[in-house]
C-alpha cells in the first residue's frame, strides 16, 4: 500500500463532522499498518546487508590468512634460493671471523639469526672465547657457564664481567655548568656511554689511571640480549637496570632473587676458575661487596696463558686471609709465566706474592686496613723492573723499616702516584728516564715542587707530556685531604718542562698559577715561557680572589691573542708558544657570558662549570651554551 501524501487531510472538511473524523480515523489505522510493514521490510534487507557483509569480512579475512601464509612460505622459499644459502660455510665461517674482531659479543646475534646460522656459530668456539658480560646477583649465573662451554675446551678465554650489586643510590650533588665546545668534550674522571648520567655512589680519590677504551658488553636484563658499548671504569660505575619477570608474584620473584644473590658469586666462579688454564685476560669488576664476595678467594692455580689480571672493587671491600693469586705466599709455585699487566682494587693482597713478578703494567690501590712500609712497596715495585706503567694509591702507609735504595725504572713512561704523604719518600727513591706521564695526588703536608723537580733531575730531564697535580682530589671541599696544589709556592720547576703538552691541577692558588703562565716579566719573576709546548690546560678547585677572571683572560690572551687582528704571539728569549686548543676550569670562577664568548673566539674547547656557592644549596642541572 503506497504511503498517502502529507497534505492528504486536506480532504476532511472543517470543522471536522463525525463522519468525516470516522473516515479519518481508518485512514490512519491504514497509514500505522503501512509504517509497520515498511520496518518489517527495512529491518530484513539490514539483516540481509549484515549477513553478506560478515560473510565478505570472513572470507577477506580467509584470503589475508592464505596471503600471509603464502607469503611467509614465499619468504621462505626466497630465503632457500638467495644466493647466502649457496655461500660456502668455510666463507661464512670467514665472515663470522672477522666480524667477532670487531664486536667479541656477535656469537648472541648471529646465532639468532637462523638454524644454519646457530649450527655454524656453536660449532665454532672461537667466536665464543671473549666474554663481555654486565651481570646482577640477582641475574643466572648459567649465562657464564652457556659462555664457557660454547668457547670448546682449548680456546684461549677473554673474560671481562661487570657485577653491578649496590641497590642504593646516596644524593648527589651537581654543580652548575656551563659548556662551549665545538667537539666532543671529555667528561672528568672515568664514565660510561651515558656521560649525563649522576654518578650513583660516593666519589672516591680516583685511581691515577687513564680509562679504559669502549668495549662492546651484552645485557642480558636488556630486551633480545643487547650487545651495548660500555666502557667499564675502575672506580665508579653506571646503573644497570635489570627488570624483573612480571609473570611470577613479587614473594616468589623476590625469594628467587634472594637466593640467587647469595650464591651467585660460588657457581659463577666455579665455572670460571674451572677453565684457569685457559684464561688469556681475566677482568672482574663490581661496584661494593656481595653476598658470595668469598668466592674469589677460589681464584688460585695454574694460569700458563694469562697475560692480564684486574679485581677491582669501586669501594673498601674488607675481606678476612685470602689463599687467592694476590695472596699466595712467596714459595707457592703457581704457573703464570706471562702475566703482564695487574690491576688490584680494594681487594686484598699480599707484598711478596710472586704474582707482582716481571709485570709490564701494574694499579693498586689498597684497602685502608692494609698498611705496608715504604720499602716492601719499593720491594714490590722492583720485582718488576721493566715496567712501563704503574699507578699506586696507597691511603694507610708506615714508615720504613728497611732503607729505601735508590730505584731505576728504565722502561717505566706512566707513572701515578696518590693517597698518604709518606709516598713522597718513596718517589724520592725513583728515577724515570723514559717518564711521558705523571700523575700526583699525595696527601702532601710540604711543598711538592721539591719533589718533582728532584725526580726530573734524576731522571735526566725527560720529556714529560703530561702532568697532573691534585686534578682528581679537590671535588670534596669539606675533606681533610690535603691536595699537593695547594702547597704549592713557586711554578719554577715547570722551566724544565718545555715538551709538556698537557696540564693538570687542583686546589693551587688560581691567579699565582696563572700568572706563572702569561708572558715573562717582572711580575711573574720568569725569564722565558713556561710549558712553550702546552696545548691543554685544565684547572680544578683552585682558590680565586677578585681579579681571577681578569688573570685568566689576561693569559689567554697572551697565549691565543685573536686571529683576527693579525697580533701575533710575542717571543720571549727566542721562543714562541704553542695556541692553547682546549682549556678546562671546573669549580673556580664564575666568568660571565661575555668571557665566555671571548674564550670561545680564541680556544678551540672550553669548558668551565661554575663553583658552588654553597655546598649544601642544591644547584641547576649542568647545561650546555648554544655556540656563538
Amino acid at each position: 500500500m503506497a504511503p498517502q501524501t502529507a497534505l492528504s487531510c486536506l480532504r476532511y472538511p472543517e470543522p471536522p463532522t463525525l463522519v468525516s473524523l470516522e473516515e479519518a480515523k481508518r485512514e490512519l489505522e491504514a497509514q500505522r499498518l503501512s509504517a509497520k510493514q515498511l520496518n518489517d521490510r527495512i529491518q530484513t534487507a539490514e539483516d540481509n546487508l549484515a549477513r553478506l557483509i560478515q560473510e565478505s569480512q570472513c572470507a577477506i579475512q580467509q584470503m589475508e590468512r592464505e596471503r600471509i601464509a603464502l607469503e611467509d612460505d614465499m619468504a621462505q622459499m626466497l630465503a632457500y634460493i638467495s644466493p647466502i644459502k649457496r655461500l660456502p660455510q668455510e666463507l661464512l665461517r670467514q665472515i663470522f671471523y672477522m666480524n667477532f674482531e670487531d664486536y667479541p659479543c656477535c656469537a648472541w646475534v648471529l646465532a639468532a639469526v637462523c638454524k644454519l646460522w646457530r649450527r655454524l656459530a656453536l660449532s665454532m668456539p672461537k667466536i665464543w672465547s671473549k666474554i663481555r658480560l654486565v651481570t646482577t646477583q640477582e641475574s643466572s649465573a648459567d649465562i657464564i657457564r652457556l659462555w664457557v662451554e660454547r668457547s670448546g675446551q682449548k680456546i684461549p678465554l677473554d673474560i671481562e664481567i661487570f657485577l653491578k650489586c649496590a641497590n642504593t643510590q646516596p644524593t648527589v650533588t651537581v654543580s652548575r655548568r656551563r659548556r662551549a665546545s665545538t667537539a666532543s668534550t671529555i667528561p672528568d674522571g672515568w664514565t660510561t656511554p651515558w656521560a649525563d648520567a649522576a654518578q650513583w655512589i660516593t666519589p672516591l680519590p680516583p685511581h691515577p689511571m687513564p680509562p679504559p677504551p669502549m668495549t662492546p658488553y651484552v645485557d642480558f636484563g636488556a630486551p633480545h640480549n643487547t650487545v651495548i658499548p660500555l666502557a667499564l671504569p675502575t672506580q665508579t660505575y653506571e646503573t644497570l637496570v635489570v627488570p624483573v619477570s612480571a609473570d611470577r608474584p613479587h614473594s616468589a620473584s623476590s625469594q628467587s632473587k634472594s637466593r640467587a644473590s647469595l650464591h651467585w658469586g660460588y657457581i659463577a666462579f666455579f665455572y670460571l676458575t674451572e677453565q684457569m688454564h685457559r684464561w688469556e685476560r681475566f677482568v672482574f669488576r663490581f661496584d661494593r661487596k656481595f653476598p658470595s664476595f668469598a668466592a674469589l678467594r677460589n681464584v688460585a692455580g695454574d694460569a700458563p696463558l694469562l697475560r692480564e689480571f684486574e679485581v677491582s672493587c669501586a669501594e673498601p671491600a674488607f675481606a678476612g686471609a685470602w689463599t687467592w693469586l694476590p695472596c699466595s705466599k712467596a714459595t707457592s709455585k703457581y704457573v703464570i709465566p706471562e702475566l703482564q699487566s695487574l690491576t688490584l682494587q680494594y681487594v686484598p693482597f699480599e707484598w711478596s706474592a710472586p704474582i707482582f713478578a716481571n709485570l709490564r703494567h701494574l694499579s693498586l690501590r689498597t684497602l685502608p686496613t692494609n698498611s705496608l712500609s715504604l720499602d716492601r712497596i719499593l720491594y714490590l715495585i722492583t720485582q718488576s723492573p721493566e715496567l712501563e706503567s704503574l699507578a699506586l694509591y696507597h691511603s694507610s702507609v708506615n714508615n720504613v723499616v728497611l732503607p729505601l735504595a735508590p730505584t731505576v725504572l728504565r722502561r717505566l713512561k706512566v707513572f701515578s702516584i696518590g693517597g698518604h704523604y709518606l709516598l713522597n719518600t718513596l718517589v724520592d727513591s725513583l728515577s724515570l728516564p723514559a717518564i711521558r706521564s705523571l700523575t700526583i695526588d699525595l696527601d702532601n703536608r710540604d711543598s711538592v715542587e721539591d719533589t718533582i723537580a728532584n725526580l726530573v733531575a734524576r731522571s735526566n730531564s725527560p720529556p714529560l707530556t703530561t702532568l697532573s697535580l691534585a686534578y682528581g682530589t679537590t671535588g670534596n671541599p669539606n675533606g681533610i685531604y690535603y691536595a699537593p696544589g695547594s702547597m704549592i709556592a713557586s711554578w719554577h720547576f715547570l722551566r724544565e718542562m718545555d715538551h709538556l703538552r698537557t696540564l693538570q691541577v687542583g686546589g693551587v692558588g688560581f691567579e699565582n698559577f696563572l700568572t706563572s703562565l702569561t708572558f715573562p716579566d717582572d711580575e711573574n719573576g720568569q725569564e722565558k715561557w713556561l710549558c712553550p709546548n702546552l696545548t691543554t690546560l685544565a684547572i680544578r678547585g683552585c682558590h680565586s680572589h677578585g681579579d681571577g677572571v681578569s688573570k685568566l683572560v689576561q693569559m689567554i690572551d697572551a697565549r691565543n691573542p685573536d686571529a683576527s687582528t693579525g697580533n701575533p704571539v710575542v717571543a720571549a728569549a727566542g721562543v714562541v708558544p704553542t695556541r692553547l686548543k682546549r682549556l678546562e676550569v671546573h669549580d673556580c670562577v664564575i666568568p660571565g657570558m661575555d668571557v665566555m664568548v671571548w674564550l670561545q673566539a680564541r680556544i678551540d674547547e672550553v669548558v668551565v662549570s661554575e663553583p658552588p656557592s654553597d655546598s649544601i644549596v642544591p644547584r641547576s642541572p649542568p647545561y650546555q651554551y648554544s655556540d656563538f
